[in-house]
């Protein structure tokens, strides 16, 4: 990466920063974008996922207007949206909400998209949506609630983070394991590399 190149990433998320540093990326801001994420009536999850992500990249270019060295900036946006079928599962902050998803989730397959926007210095879109198909062992009763008591499921889609504890009740995984987590690797530096940011250069660096 050249001194003149600054990537934002629009969002807070630990995970989403930890994945891009495993690329040897290094964000120069974050800028997490608070939106309302309530789908559209009849919004199929992936197009939620498509939609949020290149809502949050646009809100960031707007956030840094006028803000001195910042203009021409890569900015990076991601949202994840988990679903069985058409319903998409919440990022719960109440056990309730975490204990639906749960059983929802326990002995079946369900879908994780995330959808990726990067807007380039010449303010040009691209996109990409990854989809992940992942199946849950039959979870019991104990398992439900220790796993609530563990914390682990608060703000993240689905009710769980498949790095953390939630990992051991996964039986198959068809597609992106970092998709689930929150950030498509391939996908992402892949669309980076495409508009001209050198993330290799960067790997030479450290």
């Amino acid at each position: 990466m050249t001194t003149a190149q600054k990537l934002i990433l629009a969002s807070g998320s630990p995970r989403r920063v930890e994945l891009l540093a495993q690329a040897g990326i290094e964000p120069a801001r974050l800028m997490p974008m608070d939106l309302d994420e309530t789908p559209k009536r009849s919004e199929h999850p992936r197009s939620l996922a498509r939609r949020l992500s290149a809502e949050k990249a646009k809100a960031a270019l707007a956030a840094i207007k006028g803000e001195a060295g910042w203009d021409g900036s890569y900015i990076l946006a991601a949202d994840t949206v988990v679903c069985v079928g058409r319903r998409v599962l919440p990022k719960p902050e109440l056990v309730s909400e975490a204990s639906s998803a749960l059983h929802l989730l326990s002995g079946r397959s369900h879908r994780v998209y995330t959808g990726v926007c990067l807007i380039t210095p010449d303010k040009t879109l691209r996109q990409k949506v990854v989809d992940t198909k992942v199946r849950f062992k039959r979870l019991s009763g104990f398992d439900i609630e220790s796993y609530l008591a563990s914390g682990q499921w608060r703000g993240k889609a689905g009710a769980y983070g498949i790095q953390g504890i939630a990992g051991s009740f996964v039986v198959k995984l068809v597609g992106s394991y970092s998709n689930v987590v929150g950030l498509p690797l391939y996908e992402t530096v892949g669309l980076l590399v495409g508009e001209g940011y050198d993330v290799h250069n960067r790997w030479l660096e450290g």
